[in-house]
């Protein structure tokens, strides 16, 4: 069965929790009180289920982090620990140690289970409503060697067990699906000018002014004039001045068009569905008075 960290299998948790995070809190021995390191992370099944703490031995065994099973600890949130049942520094020692980047396998988790096994008492009664590998004897006891392919946390109670005297408040949790919105970038309109050349004609009508000359035939001509009239002079010259108009043609700048460039929001509704998990109390009493309120 895989494990994931709490935050990668609910980014939420806090949420869940209501407000408080195992993680962060001190460990200590139980009796003794001594201080062996801090709660670095949990680690969950494909259920949601609490399998195990990720424990800093910082104060026994600098640098060392090491798998803690839910079941050897008890959580004191009115003072903020977590005690560590049965913990021994050699027992530490003995534990493999925690490597973010190694496979969490059923190989390494039987490294971790077996060294907390050692400290238990086989002579309890075992399940053998479960295959078993093997049964190899501890003295006067039986410690079973579990398959890889049928293995239940559940076969192990004492480490993954909630029992009542370690765990008098037992939450039960289920899923809920939490909309949020997130904006993101889905393309860019880019406006911009490029100047486009093309040839103008115009028409503009000019004058231009040209001389006529007309020779014609007075009425009186052949009519004898008196010397007293004729004045013949040398060169005389007569000036008329001529004119054109010429065009004159000037490029000037004037607004076309203007473009006016807004956003408009269009507003709609997404539907999504997703399967949510909840847990319900299991209890097992047989015969005894309970009384569930």
């Amino acid at each position: 069965m895989a494990l994931y960290k709490l935050e990668d299998f609910d980014q939420n948790y806090r949420e869940t929790f209501q407000g408080n995070d195992v993680k962060g809190l001190g460990v200590y021995t139980e009796g003794t009180d001594e201080k062996i390191g801090t709660v670095n992370d949990v680690l969950v099944d494909d259920e949601g289920h609490f399998r195990y703490l990720v424990v800093d031995l910082g104060f026994w065994i600098f640098g060392k982090k090491v798998l803690l099973p839910i079941g050897r600890l008890r959580i004191d949130y009115n003072i903020d620990r977590v005690y560590a049942i049965g913990m021994t520094r050699e027992q530490a020692e003995a534990l493999p140690e925690f490597n973010e980047r190694q496979t969490l396998d059923y190989d390494y988790e039987e490294r971790v289970r077996g060294v907390y096994r050692r400290s238990e008492d086989y002579a309890r009664p075992v399940d053998t409503s479960t295959p078993l590998e093997a049964s190899a004897p501890i003295g006067a006891a039986t410690a079973p060697i579990y398959n890889r392919d049928t293995y239940n946390y559940q076969n192990e109670p004492s480490l993954f067990g909630l029992n009542e005297q370690d765990h008098q408040t037992l939450r039960l949790y289920e899923e809920r699906l939490i909309a949020n919105k997130r904006r993101q970038k889905t393309g860019e309109v880019t406006i911009s000018k490029h100047i486009e050349t093309e040839t103008a004609r115009v028409a503009i009508p000019v004058d231009r002014e040209r001389v006529v000359i007309e020779r014609v035939t007075p009425t009186d001509a052949g009519t004898a004039v008196s010397p007293q009239e004729v004045n013949f002079r040398e060169g005389e010259v007569a000036r008329i001045e001529i004119h054109e108009e010429t065009p004159e043609i000037r490029k000037e700048a004037v607004v076309r068009e203007e473009v006016r460039v807004k956003k408009v929001v269009d507003h709609d509704t997404v539907e999504a569905q997703e399967t949510v998990r909840r847990e319900e109390l299991d209890v097992n009493a047989p015969g005894l008075p309970i009384d569930e309120r």
